[in-house]
Protein backbone atom coordinates (compact mmCIF):
# COMPACT_ATOMS: atom_id res chain seq x y z
CA UNK A 1 0.00 0.00 0.00
CA UNK A 2 1.10 3.73 -1.12
CA UNK A 3 2.44 5.79 1.85
CA UNK A 4 0.79 8.71 0.13
CA UNK A 5 -1.42 9.28 -2.82
CA UNK A 6 -1.78 12.36 -5.07
CA UNK A 7 -4.99 13.47 -6.97
CA UNK A 8 -5.20 16.05 -9.15
CA UNK A 9 -7.90 18.33 -10.57
CA UNK A 10 -7.84 18.70 -14.28
CA UNK A 11 -11.15 20.43 -14.73
CA UNK A 12 -13.98 21.64 -12.32
CA UNK A 13 -16.41 22.43 -15.42
CA UNK A 14 -16.98 21.64 -18.80
CA UNK A 15 -14.99 24.60 -20.45
CA UNK A 16 -12.77 24.77 -17.57
CA UNK A 17 -8.79 25.91 -18.56
CA UNK A 18 -7.70 23.18 -21.87
CA UNK A 19 -4.28 23.06 -20.49
CA UNK A 20 -4.32 22.57 -16.57
CA UNK A 21 -5.01 18.83 -16.83
CA UNK A 22 -2.03 18.75 -19.21
CA UNK A 23 0.14 20.56 -16.87
CA UNK A 24 -1.28 18.14 -14.12
CA UNK A 25 0.19 15.13 -16.10
CA UNK A 26 3.59 16.74 -17.05
CA UNK A 27 4.83 19.17 -14.34
CA UNK A 28 5.34 17.04 -11.66
CA UNK A 29 4.38 13.74 -9.88
CA UNK A 30 0.51 12.78 -9.33
CA UNK A 31 -1.00 8.70 -9.11
CA UNK A 32 -4.61 10.10 -10.40
CA UNK A 33 -5.91 12.37 -12.76
CA UNK A 34 -9.62 13.66 -12.08
CA UNK A 35 -11.65 15.38 -14.11
CA UNK A 36 -14.93 16.74 -13.28
CA UNK A 37 -17.37 17.89 -16.66
CA UNK A 38 -20.72 18.46 -15.43
CA UNK A 39 -23.07 20.34 -14.16
CA UNK A 40 -27.18 20.40 -13.66
CA UNK A 41 -27.48 21.95 -16.70
CA UNK A 42 -25.10 20.27 -18.55
CA UNK A 43 -26.98 16.98 -18.92
CA UNK A 44 -29.68 18.40 -20.60
CA UNK A 45 -27.83 20.16 -23.38
CA UNK A 46 -25.87 16.98 -23.73
CA UNK A 47 -29.50 15.12 -24.27
CA UNK A 48 -30.38 17.65 -27.00
CA UNK A 49 -27.00 16.97 -28.82
CA UNK A 50 -27.67 13.49 -28.63
CA UNK A 51 -31.15 14.18 -29.70
CA UNK A 52 -29.77 15.47 -33.03
CA UNK A 53 -26.65 13.38 -33.13
CA UNK A 54 -26.89 10.16 -31.93
CA UNK A 55 -23.02 9.79 -31.70
CA UNK A 56 -22.67 12.33 -29.56
CA UNK A 57 -24.18 13.83 -25.96
CA UNK A 58 -20.34 13.34 -24.14
CA UNK A 59 -17.58 16.18 -23.59
CA UNK A 60 -15.81 15.27 -27.00
CA UNK A 61 -12.80 17.50 -25.39
CA UNK A 62 -12.11 14.93 -22.96
CA UNK A 63 -11.32 12.77 -26.06
CA UNK A 64 -9.06 15.46 -27.57
CA UNK A 65 -7.67 15.79 -24.35
CA UNK A 66 -6.93 12.07 -23.96
CA UNK A 67 -5.12 12.01 -27.31
CA UNK A 68 -2.94 14.48 -26.04
CA UNK A 69 -2.05 12.41 -22.73
CA UNK A 70 -2.48 9.35 -22.73
CA UNK A 71 0.84 8.49 -23.69
CA UNK A 72 1.95 9.98 -20.64
CA UNK A 73 -0.51 8.66 -18.59
CA UNK A 74 0.62 5.12 -20.01
CA UNK A 75 4.41 6.24 -19.36
CA UNK A 76 4.30 7.37 -15.28
CA UNK A 77 1.30 4.88 -14.59
CA UNK A 78 -1.33 7.79 -13.96
CA UNK A 79 -4.88 6.82 -13.58
CA UNK A 80 -7.73 9.23 -15.06
CA UNK A 81 -10.97 9.51 -13.85
CA UNK A 82 -13.89 11.44 -14.92
CA UNK A 83 -17.41 11.92 -15.40
CA UNK A 84 -17.16 13.22 -19.34
CA UNK A 85 -19.20 10.46 -20.89
CA UNK A 86 -22.66 12.72 -19.89
CA UNK A 87 -25.54 10.79 -21.79
CA UNK A 88 -23.77 8.83 -23.66
CA UNK A 89 -21.26 6.76 -21.92
CA UNK A 90 -20.52 3.73 -24.29
CA UNK A 91 -20.06 6.21 -27.32
CA UNK A 92 -17.30 8.25 -25.02
CA UNK A 93 -14.95 4.90 -24.08
CA UNK A 94 -15.23 3.34 -27.38
CA UNK A 95 -14.18 7.12 -28.55
CA UNK A 96 -11.55 7.07 -26.25
CA UNK A 97 -10.85 3.35 -26.99
CA UNK A 98 -10.33 4.16 -31.19
CA UNK A 99 -7.86 7.45 -29.63
CA UNK A 100 -5.66 4.51 -27.73
CA UNK A 101 -5.42 2.55 -30.68
CA UNK A 102 -4.39 4.98 -33.25
CA UNK A 103 -2.01 5.77 -30.68
CA UNK A 104 -0.69 2.61 -30.76
CA UNK A 105 -1.61 1.69 -27.11
CA UNK A 106 -2.49 -1.64 -26.33
CA UNK A 107 -3.74 -3.43 -23.48
CA UNK A 108 -5.53 -0.50 -22.57
CA UNK A 109 -8.33 -1.15 -20.13
CA UNK A 110 -11.31 1.32 -20.07
CA UNK A 111 -14.03 1.37 -17.35
CA UNK A 112 -17.22 2.03 -18.16
CA UNK A 113 -19.97 3.16 -15.35
CA UNK A 114 -23.76 3.59 -16.34
CA UNK A 115 -26.45 3.12 -14.65
CA UNK A 116 -27.24 6.83 -13.84
CA UNK A 117 -29.36 8.12 -16.57
CA UNK A 118 -33.35 7.44 -15.46
CA UNK A 119 -35.12 9.14 -18.20
CA UNK A 120 -36.58 6.28 -19.69
CA UNK A 121 -37.55 5.01 -16.25
CA UNK A 122 -39.51 7.55 -14.61
CA UNK A 123 -42.81 6.92 -16.10
CA UNK A 124 -42.23 3.40 -14.34
CA UNK A 125 -41.89 4.42 -11.19
CA UNK A 126 -44.65 7.12 -10.95
CA UNK A 127 -46.66 3.83 -12.12
CA UNK A 128 -45.44 1.78 -9.36
CA UNK A 129 -46.46 4.85 -6.59
CA UNK A 130 -42.85 5.78 -5.99
CA UNK A 131 -43.05 9.63 -4.90
CA UNK A 132 -40.48 11.78 -7.08
CA UNK A 133 -41.05 15.26 -5.59
CA UNK A 134 -39.01 18.32 -5.90
CA UNK A 135 -36.96 18.64 -2.95
CA UNK A 136 -37.44 22.61 -2.51
CA UNK A 137 -41.02 23.12 -3.33
CA UNK A 138 -42.58 20.16 -2.81
CA UNK A 139 -44.09 19.61 -6.26
CA UNK A 140 -45.00 16.20 -8.02
CA UNK A 141 -42.61 15.21 -10.63
CA UNK A 142 -45.99 13.98 -12.72
CA UNK A 143 -47.06 17.46 -13.42
CA UNK A 144 -43.84 18.16 -15.74
CA UNK A 145 -43.30 14.91 -16.75
CA UNK A 146 -44.21 15.29 -20.38
CA UNK A 147 -41.35 18.15 -20.33
CA UNK A 148 -38.76 16.23 -18.98
CA UNK A 149 -35.43 16.36 -20.90
CA UNK A 150 -32.84 14.70 -18.65
CA UNK A 151 -32.68 12.63 -15.14
CA UNK A 152 -29.96 11.61 -14.34
CA UNK A 153 -28.90 9.99 -10.55
CA UNK A 154 -25.83 11.15 -8.35
CA UNK A 155 -23.79 8.10 -8.20
CA UNK A 156 -21.55 7.77 -5.87
CA UNK A 157 -18.10 6.57 -5.81
CA UNK A 158 -18.84 2.63 -5.33
CA UNK A 159 -18.98 1.76 -9.22
CA UNK A 160 -15.15 3.70 -9.66
CA UNK A 161 -13.59 1.68 -6.74
CA UNK A 162 -15.04 -1.73 -8.15
CA UNK A 163 -13.63 -0.36 -12.41
CA UNK A 164 -10.34 0.21 -10.62
CA UNK A 165 -10.38 -3.15 -8.85
CA UNK A 166 -11.25 -4.94 -12.08
CA UNK A 167 -7.08 -2.89 -13.55
CA UNK A 168 -9.05 0.24 -15.48
CA UNK A 169 -6.69 2.86 -16.27
CA UNK A 170 -9.17 5.40 -17.74
CA UNK A 171 -12.69 5.17 -15.89
CA UNK A 172 -16.06 7.16 -17.62
CA UNK A 173 -19.22 7.25 -16.60
CA UNK A 174 -22.06 9.61 -16.29
CA UNK A 175 -23.51 11.70 -13.75
CA UNK A 176 -20.87 10.71 -11.21
CA UNK A 177 -20.62 12.77 -8.28
CA UNK A 178 -17.65 15.17 -8.37
CA UNK A 179 -16.56 14.16 -4.95
CA UNK A 180 -16.50 10.49 -5.47
CA UNK A 181 -13.82 11.36 -8.16
CA UNK A 182 -11.36 12.15 -5.60
CA UNK A 183 -12.93 9.82 -3.31
CA UNK A 184 -12.27 6.48 -5.01
CA UNK A 185 -8.67 5.99 -5.95
CA UNK A 186 -7.99 6.22 -1.85
CA UNK A 187 -10.55 3.76 -1.41
CA UNK A 188 -9.15 1.87 -4.05
CA UNK A 189 -5.23 2.38 -2.71
CA UNK A 190 -5.93 2.36 1.16
CA UNK A 191 -8.62 -0.52 1.20
CA UNK A 192 -11.19 1.99 2.91
CA UNK A 193 -14.45 0.24 2.71
CA UNK A 194 -18.46 2.14 2.98
CA UNK A 195 -18.38 1.33 6.65
CA UNK A 196 -15.24 3.56 7.75
CA UNK A 197 -17.19 6.73 7.96
CA UNK A 198 -14.85 8.98 9.08
CA UNK A 199 -12.29 8.11 6.38
CA UNK A 200 -14.78 8.34 3.78
CA UNK A 201 -15.94 12.13 4.92
CA UNK A 202 -12.25 13.18 4.46
CA UNK A 203 -11.89 11.50 0.59
CA UNK A 204 -15.43 13.42 0.37
CA UNK A 205 -14.23 16.66 1.92
CA UNK A 206 -10.82 16.51 -0.33
CA UNK A 207 -13.07 15.83 -3.30
CA UNK A 208 -14.86 18.75 -2.58
CA UNK A 209 -11.78 20.87 -1.96
CA UNK A 210 -10.34 20.18 -5.64
CA UNK A 211 -13.71 19.68 -7.26
CA UNK A 212 -13.71 23.31 -8.63
CA UNK A 213 -10.39 22.85 -10.35
CA UNK A 214 -8.25 26.23 -9.20
CA UNK A 215 -11.27 27.90 -7.42
CA UNK A 216 -8.83 26.58 -4.22
CA UNK A 217 -5.74 27.58 -5.71
CA UNK A 218 -6.21 31.26 -6.58
CA UNK A 219 -8.97 31.49 -8.52
CA UNK A 220 -12.01 33.39 -8.01
CA UNK A 221 -10.13 34.16 -5.02
CA UNK A 222 -11.35 36.79 -2.67
CA UNK A 223 -8.81 37.38 -0.22
CA UNK A 224 -5.55 39.51 -0.84
CA UNK A 225 -6.57 38.71 -4.54
CA UNK A 226 -4.42 41.51 -6.02
CA UNK A 227 -1.00 39.93 -4.65
CA UNK A 228 -2.18 36.28 -5.96
CA UNK A 229 0.95 35.42 -8.18
CA UNK A 230 0.96 34.27 -11.95
CA UNK A 231 -2.71 33.76 -12.40
CA UNK A 232 -1.80 33.47 -16.18
CA UNK A 233 -0.21 29.92 -15.45
CA UNK A 234 -2.31 29.11 -12.00
CA UNK A 235 -1.60 25.59 -10.65
CA UNK A 236 -4.54 23.58 -10.23
CA UNK A 237 -4.97 22.21 -6.94
CA UNK A 238 -3.43 18.04 -5.85
CA UNK A 239 -4.61 16.28 -2.87
CA UNK A 240 -1.74 14.29 -0.96
CA UNK A 241 -3.75 11.62 0.76
CA UNK A 242 -2.56 8.90 3.51
CA UNK A 243 -4.31 6.17 5.11
CA UNK A 244 -5.11 7.27 8.42
CA UNK A 245 -7.71 9.89 6.63
CA UNK A 246 -5.65 13.09 6.51
CA UNK A 247 -4.50 14.70 3.54
CA UNK A 248 -2.60 17.96 2.29
CA UNK A 249 -3.57 20.43 -0.27
CA UNK A 250 -0.86 21.38 -2.94
CA UNK A 251 -0.07 22.46 -6.35
CA UNK A 252 3.09 21.35 -8.51
CA UNK A 253 6.02 23.72 -7.55
CA UNK A 254 6.70 26.74 -10.58
CA UNK A 255 2.97 27.07 -10.91
CA UNK A 256 1.17 30.11 -10.42
CA UNK A 257 -2.06 30.57 -8.21
CA UNK A 258 -1.82 30.42 -4.45
CA UNK A 259 -2.82 27.32 -1.97
CA UNK A 260 -3.16 28.77 1.37
CA UNK A 261 -6.05 28.48 4.40
CA UNK A 262 -7.72 31.11 3.48
CA UNK A 263 -7.78 29.65 -0.42
CA UNK A 264 -9.08 26.34 1.14
CA UNK A 265 -11.46 27.54 3.13
CA UNK A 266 -13.12 29.45 0.43
CA UNK A 267 -13.67 26.58 -1.37
CA UNK A 268 -14.97 24.76 1.56
CA UNK A 269 -17.86 27.14 1.84
CA UNK A 270 -18.53 26.70 -1.72
CA UNK A 271 -22.19 24.91 -2.33
CA UNK A 272 -21.91 23.55 1.74
CA UNK A 273 -25.41 23.38 2.91
CA UNK A 274 -25.98 22.43 6.23
CA UNK A 275 -22.13 21.88 7.99
CA UNK A 276 -23.11 19.43 10.00
CA UNK A 277 -24.63 17.60 7.23
CA UNK A 278 -23.34 17.46 3.71
CA UNK A 279 -25.17 14.63 2.00
CA UNK A 280 -23.34 12.75 -0.71
CA UNK A 281 -24.03 9.25 -1.93
CA UNK A 282 -21.46 8.00 0.21
CA UNK A 283 -21.48 9.59 3.30
CA UNK A 284 -22.65 12.11 5.49
CA UNK A 285 -20.10 14.33 6.24
CA UNK A 286 -19.61 17.10 9.34
CA UNK A 287 -17.78 20.25 7.99
CA UNK A 288 -17.42 21.73 11.53
CA UNK A 289 -14.85 18.94 12.58
CA UNK A 290 -12.10 19.83 9.70
CA UNK A 291 -9.00 21.52 10.79
CA UNK A 292 -6.84 23.15 8.67
CA UNK A 293 -3.10 24.11 9.01
CA UNK A 294 -0.42 25.51 7.40
CA UNK A 295 2.52 23.37 6.08
CA UNK A 296 4.14 25.81 4.40
CA UNK A 297 4.19 27.66 1.23
CA UNK A 298 1.54 26.54 -0.85
CA UNK A 299 0.84 23.50 1.50
CA UNK A 300 -2.57 23.49 3.75
CA UNK A 301 -2.66 19.93 6.03
CA UNK A 302 -6.57 18.82 6.79
CA UNK A 303 -7.15 16.22 9.42
CA UNK A 304 -9.62 15.85 12.24
CA UNK A 305 -12.97 15.20 9.83
CA UNK A 306 -15.89 12.79 11.34
CA UNK A 307 -18.50 11.07 8.99
CA UNK A 308 -22.04 9.51 9.33
CA UNK A 309 -23.53 6.80 7.55
CA UNK A 310 -25.09 7.67 4.07
CA UNK A 311 -28.39 7.83 3.54
CA UNK A 312 -30.89 5.24 1.64
CA UNK A 313 -31.65 7.49 -0.93
CA UNK A 314 -30.00 9.04 -4.17
CA UNK A 315 -29.88 12.56 -5.28
CA UNK A 316 -31.76 12.59 -8.76
CA UNK A 317 -31.04 15.80 -10.82
CA UNK A 318 -33.86 16.39 -13.61
CA UNK A 319 -34.17 19.00 -15.97
CA UNK A 320 -37.61 19.77 -18.07
CA UNK A 321 -38.18 22.54 -20.62
CA UNK A 322 -40.01 25.70 -18.81
CA UNK A 323 -40.59 27.72 -21.50
CA UNK A 324 -38.05 30.44 -23.75
CA UNK A 325 -36.42 33.57 -22.47
CA UNK A 326 -34.16 36.36 -25.07
CA UNK A 327 -32.20 38.92 -23.60
CA UNK A 328 -30.62 42.04 -25.34
CA UNK A 329 -28.32 44.57 -24.78
CA UNK A 330 -27.79 48.70 -25.32
CA UNK A 331 -25.37 50.94 -24.32
CA UNK A 332 -25.69 54.46 -23.31
CA UNK A 333 -23.09 57.13 -22.79
CA UNK A 334 -22.35 60.11 -21.29
CA UNK A 335 -23.70 62.98 -20.64
CA UNK A 336 -26.79 61.55 -18.50
CA UNK A 337 -25.83 58.05 -19.49
CA UNK A 338 -28.24 56.39 -16.69
CA UNK A 339 -31.14 58.64 -17.19
CA UNK A 340 -30.90 57.59 -21.29
CA UNK A 341 -30.94 54.08 -20.54
CA UNK A 342 -33.96 54.17 -17.71
CA UNK A 343 -36.15 55.81 -20.55
CA UNK A 344 -35.12 53.35 -23.26
CA UNK A 345 -36.44 50.51 -20.91
CA UNK A 346 -39.44 52.58 -20.46
CA UNK A 347 -40.20 53.25 -23.80
CA UNK A 348 -39.24 49.74 -24.88
CA UNK A 349 -41.73 48.29 -22.41
CA UNK A 350 -44.28 50.76 -23.18
CA UNK A 351 -44.21 49.20 -27.00
CA UNK A 352 -44.06 45.84 -25.72
CA UNK A 353 -47.62 46.70 -24.11
CA UNK A 354 -48.95 48.06 -26.85
CA UNK A 355 -47.95 45.18 -29.15
CA UNK A 356 -49.81 43.25 -26.88
CA UNK A 357 -47.43 40.72 -25.52
CA UNK A 358 -47.25 39.09 -22.17
CA UNK A 359 -44.65 37.42 -20.19
CA UNK A 360 -43.74 35.88 -16.97
CA UNK A 361 -41.03 37.67 -16.53
CA UNK A 362 -39.70 40.95 -18.08
CA UNK A 363 -36.18 42.00 -15.97
CA UNK A 364 -34.16 45.11 -16.70
CA UNK A 365 -30.27 45.59 -14.82
CA UNK A 366 -28.02 48.03 -15.64
CA UNK A 367 -25.03 46.99 -16.12
CA UNK A 368 -22.16 49.49 -14.53
CA UNK A 369 -24.87 51.25 -12.01
CA UNK A 370 -27.06 48.09 -9.97
CA UNK A 371 -26.65 44.96 -12.21
CA UNK A 372 -24.68 43.20 -9.30
CA UNK A 373 -25.97 44.74 -6.15
CA UNK A 374 -29.46 45.58 -6.84
CA UNK A 375 -31.13 48.47 -4.87
CA UNK A 376 -28.06 48.21 -2.52
CA UNK A 377 -25.81 49.86 -5.19
CA UNK A 378 -27.81 53.75 -4.14
CA UNK A 379 -28.13 56.24 -7.11
CA UNK A 380 -24.99 56.61 -9.23
CA UNK A 381 -23.06 59.65 -10.26
CA UNK A 382 -24.12 61.92 -12.81
CA UNK A 383 -21.15 61.53 -14.32
CA UNK A 384 -21.08 57.80 -14.67
CA UNK A 385 -19.33 57.50 -18.24
CA UNK A 386 -21.51 54.46 -19.81
CA UNK A 387 -24.35 52.33 -19.07
CA UNK A 388 -25.73 48.98 -20.46
CA UNK A 389 -29.19 48.49 -20.42
CA UNK A 390 -29.89 44.74 -20.08
CA UNK A 391 -33.39 43.79 -20.83
CA UNK A 392 -34.81 40.00 -20.66
CA UNK A 393 -38.37 38.05 -21.13
CA UNK A 394 -39.33 34.66 -20.20
CA UNK A 395 -42.72 33.17 -20.65
CA UNK A 396 -44.16 30.05 -22.31
CA UNK A 397 -45.19 31.88 -25.68
CA UNK A 398 -42.02 31.35 -28.12
CA UNK A 399 -43.69 33.35 -30.84
CA UNK A 400 -44.30 36.21 -28.36
CA UNK A 401 -40.36 35.95 -27.13
CA UNK A 402 -39.47 35.77 -30.75
CA UNK A 403 -41.21 39.47 -31.44
CA UNK A 404 -39.69 40.85 -28.11
CA UNK A 405 -36.20 40.27 -30.43
CA UNK A 406 -36.96 42.80 -32.75
CA UNK A 407 -37.73 45.36 -30.85
CA UNK A 408 -34.24 46.17 -29.37
CA UNK A 409 -32.41 47.44 -32.72
CA UNK A 410 -35.05 50.19 -33.28
CA UNK A 411 -34.45 51.69 -29.93
CA UNK A 412 -30.98 53.14 -31.68
CA UNK A 413 -32.83 55.71 -33.73
CA UNK A 414 -36.12 55.92 -32.02
CA UNK A 415 -34.97 55.92 -28.57
CA UNK A 416 -32.57 58.52 -26.30
CA UNK A 417 -29.48 59.31 -28.10
CA UNK A 418 -25.99 58.23 -28.06
CA UNK A 419 -26.32 54.80 -28.04
CA UNK A 420 -24.07 51.78 -28.69
CA UNK A 421 -23.04 48.28 -28.48
CA UNK A 422 -26.05 46.71 -30.95
CA UNK A 423 -24.11 44.08 -32.50
CA UNK A 424 -24.24 40.93 -33.62
CA UNK A 425 -27.90 40.48 -34.69
CA UNK A 426 -31.28 40.21 -32.84
CA UNK A 427 -31.24 38.26 -29.72
CA UNK A 428 -31.74 34.46 -29.81
CA UNK A 429 -34.39 32.79 -28.32
CA UNK A 430 -33.37 30.01 -25.89
CA UNK A 431 -35.40 27.36 -24.52
CA UNK A 432 -35.05 27.35 -20.81
CA UNK A 433 -34.02 24.32 -18.80
CA UNK A 434 -35.15 24.04 -14.55
CA UNK A 435 -33.47 22.01 -12.37
CA UNK A 436 -36.04 19.51 -10.09
CA UNK A 437 -33.95 18.21 -7.27
CA UNK A 438 -35.71 14.49 -5.84
CA UNK A 439 -34.80 11.72 -3.98
CA UNK A 440 -35.51 8.36 -4.85
CA UNK A 441 -34.17 4.96 -3.17
CA UNK A 442 -31.21 3.22 -4.24
CA UNK A 443 -32.50 -0.01 -4.01
CA UNK A 444 -34.15 1.00 -7.59
CA UNK A 445 -30.84 1.73 -9.50
CA UNK A 446 -28.79 -0.57 -11.17
CA UNK A 447 -25.16 0.44 -11.55
CA UNK A 448 -23.11 -1.55 -14.38
CA UNK A 449 -19.37 -1.89 -14.75
CA UNK A 450 -17.50 -2.64 -17.98
CA UNK A 451 -14.08 -3.22 -18.94
CA UNK A 452 -13.31 -2.86 -22.66
CA UNK A 453 -9.90 -2.82 -24.03
CA UNK A 454 -7.49 -1.97 -26.43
Amino acid sequence: MKETVRVASGQGFWGDLLTAPVDQVRRGPIDYLMLDYLAEVTMSIMQKQRARDPESGYARDFVALMREILPDCVEKDIKVLSNAGGVNVEGCADAIRDTARDLGIEGLKIGVVTGDDVLPRLGEFLDKGIAIDNMDTGESLAGILDKVQAANVYLGAGPLVEALGKGARIVVGGRLTDTGLTLAPLMHEFGWTFEDWDLIAAGTIAGHIIECGAQCSGGNCQYDWENIPDLEDVGFPIIEARADGTFTVTKHEGTGGRVNVQSVKEQLLYEMGDPHDYITPDVIADFTTIHLSDEGENRVGVHGIKGNPNTEFYKVSIAYSAGWKSVGTLVYSYPDAYEKAKAADRILRARLQKLGLEFDTVLTEFVGVNATHGHLAGEPSKDIPEVQMRIGVRGDDREAVSRFTKEIAPLILTGPPAVTGFAGGRPKVEEIMAYFPALIPKDLIETKVEIIET
